[in-house]
């Protein structure tokens, strides 16, 4: 048992110290090699390794790519000083364990996202500035987000990172902004509304009035052609009844009295008040009256 113990202790003891001098680093890490707080060497590739135990320590950080969110939209003015709500969204990682220990506080993964923040606030709120709203909400939105990235990937390459992708979430006016402008554009609608109201009323009012000329116009020409008609019958009936008096004068007479008498007593309660004697009742006296041969009344 006296030779056991120390042996089962020095065999403890060299397991202790074989522990602390391996370590593996995980194909989505990085490792960076400590002696006494110096960095010795990094790790970027997976693998079984071996530091001093108790004189080296090893630290990881995470090689993928990792994500900045925007905790609250950022309040941008436009070239126009209109202001725009702006919600980001951010992809990067650690390009340069080494420089991004040295540069961010030992690698504090905190502190590179204040200064991946402060960087990406400061490039969008430039280029916003430069842009009008429409172009800042639709036309241009691409254009601004490849311009945000490549300008911070040139400040941050200096600590060891890479800006992956830049992306705009979302980009609003604010609502103190938003009730006047839906405004002015109900406005606006209600304003070209009115004026092609007022267009189509005019265009109404032309086709009415042109509708109104083109009905005199035919009415005036259907007048004229039936007055022109009406005076060739006129003057055909003038000319029959011209012939026909001239073959039988006593027989025209003769008609156009009794036409006369038809009009005079359409009606049972017509009354009239003539002398028996007139012209009137010669054919009612008798066609072989002396007055019949008298000329026949008009």
């Amino acid at each position: 048992m006296r030779v056991v113990a120390p042996i089962l202790a020095i065999l403890v003891a060299l397991l202790l110290v074989a522990s602390q001098s391996l370590y593996t680093v995980d194909q989505r890490q990085y490792a960076i090699v400590f002696q006494f707080g110096e960095i010795i060497r990094t790790q970027d590739k997976a693998g079984l390794y071996v530091k001093v135990p108790l004189l080296q320590n090893v630290k990881f950080y995470d090689r993928r790519i990792l994500t900045l969110d925007n905790p609250e939209p950022d309040r941008i003015t436009t070239s126009e000083k209109k202001p725009l709500l702006v919600d980001f969204v951010v992809q990067w990682r650690i390009k340069d364990v080494k420089t991004y220990y040295q540069s961010v506080d030992r690698g504090n993964e905190e502190v590179a996202k204040k200064r991946l923040s402060d960087t990406l606030r400061a490039n969008l709120a430039e280029e916003f500035n430069k842009r009008t709203v429409h172009e800042a909400i639709s036309a241009e939105r691409d254009k601004i987000m490849a311009t945000t990235r490549d300008k911070a990937n040139e400040y941050v390459r200096n600590v060891g990172i890479e800006i992956v992708d830049v992306r705009l979430r979302r980009v609003d006016l604010p609502p103190d902004v938003t009730t006047p402008v839906y405004a002015r554009m109900e406005s606006e609608r209600r304003r070209v509304a009115n004026e092609l109201r007022s267009l189509g009323q005019a265009e109404s009012e032309k086709i009415r009035a042109d509708a109104d000329r083109q009905r005199e116009v035919i009415l005036a020409d259907a007048y004229r052609e039936s007055q022109k008609i009406k005076g060739q019958g006129d003057a055909k009936a003038s000319a029959v009844y011209a012939q026909a008096y001239g073959v039988d004068p006593e027989f025209y007479a003769f008609y156009r009295s009794l036409e006369a008498y038809k009009a005079s007593f359409r009606s049972k309660n017509d009354m009239m008040v003539v002398d028996p004697s007139s012209d009137f009742f010669r054919y009612l006296k008798g066609p072989g009256s002396a007055a019949a041969s008298k000329t026949p009344p008009r």
